[in-house]
């Protein structure tokens, strides 16, 4: 496992082998024993194999190849609904029409997505993680016929792999550890964590085709803008106040 993990690629090119139901089945079951806050399991998941369901959902990510690619997607949901149908049929009171519980629901959800990635890969398949489910969660749920309380947290395209793409960089461990408490990082650490980024020559070459002067500028320019990001929050909310979980 270690190795798998340490390992790991994000894959966006498929073989159009399809995964067999069982399969797939068995991999979520074997990951329904992920850590979850007080044994609720507040998730669930939705896994889309059909081309004509699969082309309602497209739009809602972009049509990205890794998405168009996939034989497999598998949306994995903050879902309260099933536990507050529960507690009213048990004669309980249900109070998880708040933003707490949905991060709870959240966390669990992602929790299960992590656990059914490294068991996939393990197994041979290939992932990749979309992260445009928090874009469109409107969209995502119209085509899935979600209920209140119940929210798309993110995406897996799931197949067996037909590349074999460089493993990502990654920060050094180092930076990312603190003991006891958070220690804030000097300029000069700054600059020795984002080195090794800084000069992959990949990373280089996005900065200079796209006439930026640092990569930092990629990030807040063109990947991820303010604009962006503060219509997408928007969005968010919104359907956060339709689903039951923000007044």
């Amino acid at each position: 496992m270690k190795d798998v993990l340490k390992n790991r690629k994000s894959i966006r090119k498929f073989k159009y082998d399809d995964i067999d139901n069982s399969v797939i089945n068995e991999l979520l079951s074997d990951a329904f024993y992920a850590s979850t806050t007080g044994n609720m399991q507040l998730y669930s998941v939705v896994v889309t194999k059909d081309k004509e369901q699969k082309g309602k959902l497209a739009p809602s990510h972009f049509s990205q190849p890794a998405f168009m690619n996939a034989p497999v997607i598998i949306t994995f949901c903050a879902d309260y609904n099933r536990f507050i149908k529960w507690c009213k049929q048990r004669n309980a009171e249900p109070g998880y029409n708040n933003f707490q519980s949905f991060i709870t629901a959240s966390i669990d959800a992602l929790l299960v997505a992590q656990t059914f990635s490294m068991l996939a890969e393990e197994k041979g398949l290939g992932i990749c993680y979309l992260g445009t489910t928090t874009y469109n969660p409107d969209k995502i749920a119209k085509v899935l016929d979600l209920p209140k309380f119940v929210v798309p947290i993110t995406t897996l395209a799931v197949g067996y792999p037909d590349e074999s793409p460089e493993k990502q960089d990654r920060l050094p461990a180092k930076g990312l550890i603190h003991y006891e408490t958070y220690k804030d990082y000097s300029n000069e650490e700054i600059d020795e964590l984002y080195y090794a980024k800084e000069n992959l020559t990949c990373n280089k070459n996005f900065v200079e085709i796209n006439n930026k002067e640092t990569l930092a500028q990629i990030f807040t320019d063109i990947r991820y803008t303010k604009k962006d990001n503060e219509y997408f929050s928007q969005v968010l909310l919104d359907f956060l106040k339709q689903q039951g979980f923000v007044e």
